[in-house]
């Protein structure tokens, strides 16, 4: 039991990864994966084609990874917040209008922001990229940086990222997220658990407080990724006292994307007691054994 691996965030082609659902399951299988979860963003699209490709011997978790946002109680700021959702009826009322909702809202912002790129000159075609998406894609800023490349205007999508896609750019354009705390009573109601992805990766941008992770675990948050690349050492260390104080579970993913990241399925992991507590706490989806 202690040799399983098990990685709980990776995307595929239904949100911003490069694998296809199908593929994803066939590259953890290929990485030496017992368990990986599908959670691309804000969308469940790819559960379907995931689950009936699930190889033997692999077990897959449906979820997805949704957008929301926290305010600061001391500034007022906006702070974005990943949330890991797991195991939820995807049919539930709310959490269709929801995923309806912030996927016009990434077509929107995508599109918008390739405009504004078009206006300065840049040879960046809105129409060209929504053609390469796959139907009901949800697009993100990672599909926009890949038409960066291809234009030579960068070499890799995390230069994009860094330069025409910072907010400090002005073609960067901002999105209206879900409440985190409405979004952790919706997927509660649709029957699964929440996560928060990367709680404290600085190097991303703002993050949550302390104070504020407290008051989510108040709110029925049902655990945290400690252990994730963009977490280093002391900060998985300090995650994972707080979950401990906090009485949350502890997950560890790669947070994978294909060729758009660098990062490797499995690059971190989840402890297998911290899933089994995960899926007997889930009453809305079941895993699925291939």
């Amino acid at each position: 039991m202690d040799t399983m691996r098990i990685d709980l965030h990776a995307h595929s082609t239904a949100s911003d990864g490069t694998d296809t659902p199908a593929g994803l399951v066939a590259a953890a299988a290929r990485a030496g994966l017992d368990v990986v979860a599908i959670t691309d963003h804000d969308t469940t699209a790819g559960w379907a084609p995931a689950t009936d490709a699930v190889p033997p011997g692999l077990t897959l978790v449906p979820g997805a990874e949704l957008s929301t946002v926290s305010i600061d109680p001391e500034t007022g700021r906006q702070i974005s917040v990943h949330l890991l959702a797991y195991l939820f009826d995807p049919t539930a009322e709310a959490v269709v209008v929801e995923q309806t909702r912030l996927r016009l809202e990434r077509r929107t912002r995508l599109r918008r922001m390739a405009e504004r790129m078009a206006a300065d000159g840049l040879p960046i075609d809105a129409d060209e990229i929504f053609g390469l998406l796959p139907e009901d894609s949800p697009p993100g800023r990672p599909h926009l940086a890949q038409a960066l490349v291809r234009a030579g205007l960068v070499k890799s999508v995390d230069e994009a990222f860094a330069d025409y896609l910072s907010p400090r750019r002005g073609y960067y354009v901002a999105r209206r997220d879900t409440p985190v705390e409405e979004a952790i009573d919706m997927i509660a109601a649709a029957g699964g658990v929440t996560v928060i992805a990367h709680p404290f990766a600085f190097s991303r941008g703002a993050t949550i407080s302390e104070d504020t992770l407290a008051d989510l675990a108040a709110r029925g948050l049902t655990g945290v990724e400690a252990d994730h690349p963009n977490h280093d050492a002391p900060t998985r260390a300090r995650t994972r006292q707080l979950a401990g104080e906090l009485g949350l579970l502890v997950t560890g993913s790669s947070d994978y994307h294909g060729t758009n990241k660098t990062i490797a399925l499995g690059e971190c992991t989840t402890a297998p007691e911290q899933l089994e507590e995960l899926v007997a706490r889930a009453t809305g989806f079941q895993v699925v054994k291939g």
